[in-house]
C-alpha cells in the first residue's frame, strides 16, 4: 500500500489530464439523466445505471431497451457490438496494466474512451506511481460521468419543462463522434465501410432491425481488414 504522498502525488499528476473530460462528461451525463427522466424513470436508476454500468453511449441504448419488448438476447448482442471496441482497447492496455495489482480489476471495469487515451498515451512522471495515476484517471472520469447523470436526473425530476425531442440526443451522440472520428482520419475506409454497410442492411431490413446485422458484419470485415488497415496507418 502506498503511503498517503504518493497517492496525493498520483491523484495531483491525474486531475490535469482529466479536466477536459470533465466538461465533456458533465453535460452529456446531465443530458443523459434528463433523458432517463423523461423516459419515465426515477433518478435513481439514472445514477445506478452510470455508477455500475458506466457504458457511456451503451446507457443512451439502455433506455430503449429498458422500455421496450423484454429481449435478453438481443439486449446481449447489443451490447457486445456497441462496445466491441473495448477487445481492442483491451488488448491494447494489457502491457500497460501489468504490475497494477488489484487496481487492475477495477481498471478493466472503468475503461472508458477517453481513459484509455490518456492512460494509453500518458507520459507518467518519473516519481509518480503508474498504476495509481491511472486509477485516478479512471476514477475521476467515472466520477464526472456520475455526476452529471444525478444533476440530469435529479434536475429533470423537480423542474417540469417542456423536453420533447431529447431522445435526439443519442442519435446526435453518435453523429458528433463519427465526425470527430472523421476529421482525426486522414483515410477513411473503416468509416466509409460502416456507412455502406449499414446503408444496404438499413433497405435490406427496416429501420428498427438493422442494427444487429449491420454492427455484426461491420465488425466482422474490419477484424478481416484489420491489417491492411493497420498498413495504411488507419486506426481500426
Amino acid at each position: 500500500m502506498k503511503n498517503k504522498s504518493d497517492l496525493y502525488m498520483a491523484f495531483r499528476a491525474a486531475v490535469p489530464t482529466t479536466m477536459p473530460i470533465l466538461a465533456g462528461f458533465l453535460f452529456l451525463g446531465i443530458a443523459y439523466g434528463i433523458f432517463m427522466n423523461v423516459s419515465g424513470l426515477n433518478a435513481v436508476y439514472a445514477i445506478l445505471m452510470s455508477l455500475l454500468i458506466f457504458a457511456g453511449s451503451m446507457e443512451f441504448v439502455a433506455v430503449n431497451l429498458l422500455l421496450g419488448t423484454f429481449n435478453p438476447l438481443g439486449a446481449l448482442m447489443l451490447s457486445l457490438m456497441v462496445n466491441a471496441r473495448h477487445l481492442f482497447y483491451g488488448i491494447s492496455m494489457l502491457e500497460k496494466y501489468k504490475g497494477t495489482g488489484m487496481k487492475k480489476v477495477y481498471l478493466i471495469f472503468g475503461l472508458c474512451d477517453e481513459s484509455f487515451s490518456i492512460n494509453y498515451t500518458a507520459e507518467i512522471p518519473q516519481k509518480v506511481d503508474k498504476g495509481w495515476y491511472m486509477f485516478f484517471v479512471t476514477l475521476l472520469n467515472h466520477f464526472y460521468w456520475v455526476l452529471g447523470a444525478a444533476i440530469g436526473g435529479i434536475f429533470g425530476s423537480l423542474v417540469q419543462v417542456n423536453m420533447e425531442g431529447l431522445e435526439f440526443v443519442m442519435t446526435a451522440l453518435f453523429v458528433v463522434i463519427f465526425i470527430e472520428q472523421w476529421m482525426k482520419e486522414t483515410k477513411h475506409h473503416s468509416a466509409i465501410l460502416g456507412l455502406v454497410v449499414s446503408l444496404l442492411f438499413l433497405i435490406v431490413f427496416d429501420s428498427r432491425n438493422f442494427i444487429l446485422p449491420a454492427m455484426i458484419s461491420i465488425l466482422f470485415l474490419l477484424t478481416l481488414m484489420r491489417k491492411q488497415l493497420e498498413r495504411t496507418g488507419e486506426r481500426v
